[in-house]
């Protein structure tokens, strides 16, 4: 079986994803077949693995930095907030429906076997497995039956590196306050302590760490620097991505609806590392604008959403610029919205029934309790408006969504077919986006343009070699900029070149000999003893 190393934190992105992405890539380096494993994960935030399972974003990431590929293992209960008081509850990448907190809470319990089965599988198959914990240990309201904290530790029998957040301030009462509430046999398990986020002379930090260790009686492992990666975060929009880019020096400006329950923003991370690109999430009118291209991202809440933009007058901001021809773009929820009606006639997705739609394409969803998961690979089909320079280049991604679009009215004399469990369904669009394939199967209603006016189901369409470059030279020329064209972006090679350089802050910052140490000698009796 593998040996494990679980990092845990004093809060709530106090930086545990990022810090297990290193490890995961600094023991690829070293020779180890490593892989991630998070018991339960809150985000929305996700993606589909080839077997066509869901499973949480950062261990998505993990396992990239690992080299392996995702696997809905790493990451058995996944859950997705759908309000503020239940989620939609994913168990080993299948939704088995939606819970409140109080019935989750009870109900988690008796997932303990599909945790144990799915960390079971992982352990025999790698050298070493990177745990991630979930918020604090230290939330004692919520302590009983623990599943991914302390609890996932004991199941697994895995020493624990404890992280705080420098940058909020604070971090020696975090960690020492932590350290502080938990029972005895816990405190046992924490081996190091890390300090993250850390901006400034490390000497200064020098009597406080003294003063921590011996408190805590548990040495400090590392001090890590403010980190500049370029790693896709969990649960937040990452300072990379929001506003990543000087306004003066932007000659691209992408606004992207910062929708309440959005999902998925780092679709759009390809183009924060384009340079003269900004990045602007935005949630007012007023923060609007006037942008070169505006962005309707994915969301859990789809209609709660397109109402939500609708009251605060987004929506007509955002048809005042399609007016005036500035490209829209819609994924996934996003997508959906644009159309001209969204029907909800079991209450699947919310309890509205059903709502108008934007009405900048000739679409209807319907929304069904199956939920749509798979990845796709296919071409774009023949691209209306500015960006139809990208007809027939290849792309990739994935499909996640409760609900299936159509067209809504007949708009031209093109008969096409989506094949669904061998039956085609005759279709009459204008022009589709996209021709993909899915599970063998050819599909032909991934995607819609119309004039500027585009959208498509599939996640990481921005990524493919080329797209995010041609999108960009397209706004460009636009607005008249000659001569400067788009650098081409290979987004995996740049993504594994953010890997090795996060590997190599770690292994700077953090004293690898004794998590080594840690790693080698396990949780034999509590504390490791140098």
């Amino acid at each position: 079986m593998a040996k494990a190393i679980m990092i845990q934190g004093t809060m709530s992105n106090a930086g545990k994803s990022l810090l297990a992405a290193g490890l995961c890539r600094i023991f690829r380096q070293d020779g180890f077949r490593v892989a991630p494993f998070k018991a339960q994960n809150m985000a929305l935030n996700s993606c589909i693995t080839k077997d066509g399972l869901e499973m949480g974003r950062a261990q998505a990431v993990q396992a990239e930095a690992a080299g392996i590929e995702p696997s809905a293992d790493m990451n058995p209960i996944l859950l997705k907030p759908s309000s503020d008081m239940g989620s939609q509850v994913i168990v080993s990448g299948v939704p088995i429906g939606n819970m409140e907190a109080k019935e989750y809470f009870s109900y988690k319990k008796s997932l303990v076997p599909k945790i144990r089965e799915a960390y079971d599988r992982l352990a025999s198959q790698y050298d070493i497995i990177v745990i991630e914990g979930a918020g604090s240990p230290a939330e004692i309201n919520l302590k009983q039956d623990d599943i991914v904290n302390m609890g996932m530790a004991e199941m697994a029998d895995a020493p624990v590196l404890l992280v705080g957040d420098i940058d909020r301030g604070g971090v020696f009462a975090q960690l020492y306050g932590t350290v502080l509430l938990l029972e005895e046999e816990e405190r046992a398990r924490i081996q190091g302590l890390i300090l993250n986020k850390f901006r400034g002379d490390k000497t200064i930090l020098d009597p406080g760490i003294e003063m921590l260790e011996r408190l805590c009686g548990i040495p400090v492992a590392g001090v890590i620097p403010y980190m500049d990666v370029r790693i896709e975060d969990e649960d937040s929009l990452s300072s990379f991505l929001d506003g990543a880019g000087s306004l003066e020096a932007a000659k691209v400006d992408i606004a992207v609806i910062r929708f309440p329950k959005i999902s998925n923003f780092t679709d759009f991370g390809v183009f924060a590392c384009i340079p003269g690109v900004r990045i602007r999430f935005v949630s007012s009118p007023g923060e609007l604008g006037n942008p070169d291209m505006v962005v309707l991202p994915g969301t859990k809440s789809t209609v709660a959403d397109l109402l939500w933009m609708r009251q605060s007058g987004l929506e007509a901001a955002v048809l005042k610029l399609a007016e005036r021809q500035i490209p829209i773009w819609g994924i996934c929820g996003g997508y959906q919205m644009m159309g001209e009606r969204l029907e909800d006639p079991e209450a699947v997705e919310s309890d509205e029934g059903s709502a108008r739609g934007m009405g900048l394409l000739p679409l209807a969803t319907v929304f069904e309790r199956e939920k749509i998961r798979t990845q796709v690979t296919g071409a774009f089909g023949e691209m209306d408006g500015i960006f139809s320079e990208l007809t027939g280049k290849n792309v990739e991604g994935y499909e996640i969504h409760m609900g299936r679009t159509w067209i809504d009215r007949e708009e031209g004399a093109i008969a096409t077919a989506r094949i669904r469990d061998g039956i085609p369904e005759i279709c009459r669009p204008t022009v589709y986006l996209m021709e993909c394939q899915s599970d063998s199967k050819k599909v032909k209603m991934d995607g819609y343009s119309r004039g500027n006016i585009y959208g498509s189901y599939v996640h990481g369409i921005f990524d493919s070699e080329e797209i995010a470059r041609i999108v960009v030279d397209a706004l460009m020329k636009q607005k008249g900029i000659t001569g400067m064209p788009a650098e081409k972006m290979d987004y995996r090679a740049f993504r594994e070149s953010q890997y090795d350089k996060l590997a190599e802050i770690l292994r700077k910052n953090l004293d690898m000999e004794q998590i080594y140490r840690i790693l080698n000698k396990g949780a034999e009796n509590g504390r490791t003893e140098d």
